[in-house]
């Protein structure tokens, strides 16, 4: 996952907008008691996609993948007014622990969080949605993306992480793990469907950026 030389990685940080106080306190918390604590999108990712959220100005926002929330709440930063974000997790052990967080953030009131198995959930959601971010398990991206590209209005925004694979996509081409295939497909997938366009970003682990058509 480390592309960056840590100089480079850290000038960058120090030249990007600071993590707030409740942001900072959730990536501490994270890397302190979490084992996978690399899951966390951390300060630079997330204000990518604070800075693309904002772009996009979403009233809507699908968030697949929950973890400890650093990313819902870098992805509220961008909602209009009277948006909300929908964050789905099938890890009930977190629940606890990421409704505390939300409740001390500004965004209370607009983050929907609903524990449980997303691709049961998502075929319930009636809205129509301005931004998607899978960021969950890997066997399962290209069935998610099938599974939201008709409730993503036209111009609206999926994001897909881990797309890069700590650069096991490129590495593993003859005989890759099932995460590794899976994400060498969805890539390939969203590349040549016709339903969005597309742009991979070597940031962090890599984020695909797909606009709907």
């Amino acid at each position: 996952m480390d592309f960056l030389s840590p100089d480079i990685q850290t000038y960058c940080e120090q030249h990007s907008q600071p993590e707030d106080h409740l942001l900072a306190k959730i990536n501490r918390d994270t890397h302190a008691y979490m084992i996978q604590h690399r899951m966390i999108s951390g300060h630079l990712q997330g204000r990518l996609l604070s800075m693309l959220a904002h772009m996009v100005k979403p009233k809507v926002i699908l968030e697949i993948g929950t973890f400890t929330g650093y990313a819902t709440l870098c992805l509220a930063e961008g909602l209009q007014p009277d948006g909300r974000i929908i964050t789905l997790e099938v890890n009930e052990e977190l629940e606890d622990r990421v409704r505390k967080y939300f409740e001390q953030s500004a965004y209370a009131d607009r983050i929907d969080f609903r524990i449980g198995d997303a691709a049961s959930i998502i075929p319930m959601l009636d809205e129509q949605f301005d931004l998607v971010f899978i960021d969950a398990d890997k066997l399962s991206y290209s069935k998610y993306f099938d599974l939201v590209i008709d409730k993503v209005r036209p111009g609206g925004f999926i994001l897909a992480d881990n797309v890069l694979w700590s650069g096991k996509v490129v590495e593993a081409a003859t005989q890759p793990d099932k995460d590794t295939a899976s994400i060498i497909n969805f890539n390939k997938k969203v590349h040549e469907s016709d339903q969005v366009e597309n742009v991979l970003f070597p940031v962090r682990d890599g984020i695909m950026v797909l606009r709907k058509l």
